[in-house]
């Protein structure tokens, strides 16, 4: 299985943000925090990666750059739970970020990345505003007042209308900065737009009571962003039910419309895409491709993890392994769990 590489410096792939290596790598003992080495705003022009628009941005906004790198970490973790078990799974291998490459520009995946990438920035910079982190936004003040079901808006609301707004500035204008006459920049706008409706759809209303005795006689409520999961799975769905496009020309503008008439006609909420996905059975790394040889798979599984499917009907080999679990639990007063170690053997299999 391609190893999934260290995290780390930002890029342009094929418009999205995603992470490959130092400077911007997770945290390690000793190493200075980005906050740290953001201390000059002009600092910024030494991050690479960095477009001249994100460095523009990075200047004004350098307090949040902590926040973007958070941002864009989550999505990468999301991407790849989300597509553990199929073929393409967001693996990153010694360190290069593959979303680039020819194989998967203008596909579906990259419809997904552009998305959770576009939300993973605005998820991140919205709740370091809500921490108090950054000095230029807090909590979102203008929900005040008493709601049409009677409780009292109060509390701190995640500000995503900023979060929403800095994910706009850092993500989008790279791509808009090269004219929005290419079908690829159209539908990656679209798609980084989709990706923050879905963390702007699913805004919920957390509450507290006040009272003698909990007797909840008045309760302040506020709104909070969903658990960034619950965004994956959301765009996971659209992944699945993604429309292709292909461009029309419109008076003086260039519009994506569903390739087909039996498509039905898409939604802001919803991914498009330009062009078939190669079926990433075999190794190509010049294309971004690892295949799936040597991938775990589930051989009862009719699904797209089972060795039928995720081996590309080439096979699989099967093996036995040693695991260790703890087993025979006790409790025991006060305070303590014992366990036992117990060893058992596991058949696993790989694809040929």
């Amino acid at each position: 299985m391609p190893s999934q590489g260290q995290p780390g410096r930002f890029l342009r792939d094929a418009g999205s943000l995603m992470l490959a290596g130092t400077p911007w790598s997770l945290p390690r003992a000793g190493q200075p925090s980005l906050r740290a080495v953001l201390q000059d705003p002009s600092a910024c022009e030494g991050l690479p990666g960095l477009l001249e628009e994100q460095v523009r941005v990075c200047r004004r906004r350098v307090g949040a750059m902590e926040a973007v790198k958070r941002g864009a970490e989550l999505a990468v973790e999301e991407c790849q739970h989300q597509f553990q078990s199929r073929r393409w799974n967001c693996s990153m291998l010694q360190g290069l970020q593959v979303f680039g490459k020819v194989a998967i520009q203008g596909t579906r995946e990259s419809a997904f990345i552009h998305a959770i990438s576009a939300a993973g920035v605005a998820f991140a910079v919205t709740h370091a505003c809500s921490r108090g982190e950054l000095e230029k936004c807090g909590c979102d003040r203008k929900i005040r007042g008493v709601s049409a079901e009677g409780f009292q808006w109060s509390g701190c609301s995640d500000n995503l209308s900023y979060g929403i707004a800095f994910s706009q500035a850092f993500v989008d204008n790279p791509e808009r900065s090269r004219g929005t006459s290419s079908s690829r920049v159209l539908m990656n706008l679209h798609n980084n737009e989709a990706g923050r409706k879905a963390l702007l759809a699913h805004m919920k209303v957390e509450c507290k009571c006040h009272g003698v005795s909990g007797s909840c006689e008045v309760r302040t409520c506020w709104k909070v962003m969903p658990p960034f999961r619950k965004v994956g799975n959301v765009l996971k769905e659209k992944f699945e039910g993604a429309t292709e496009v292909h461009p029309k020309q419109v008076g003086s503008r260039k519009l994506l419309v569903p390739k087909s008439s039996r498509f039905k006609p898409y939604t802001a909420h919803d991914l498009v895409y330009l062009l078939a996905s190669p079926d990433f059975c075999n190794r190509d790394p010049r294309r971004g491709v690892f295949g799936t040889s040597g991938r775990r798979c589930n051989r009862t599984s009719p699904a797209m993890d089972g060795c039928e499917l995720l081996c590309c009907g080439r096979g699989f080999h099967s093996a036995r392994e040693e695991v260790v679990e703890r087993c025979s639990c006790k409790f025991r007063w006060c305070c303590s769990v014992k366990c036992k170690q117990c060893r058992h053997l596991v058949e696993t299999h790989s694809c040929r």
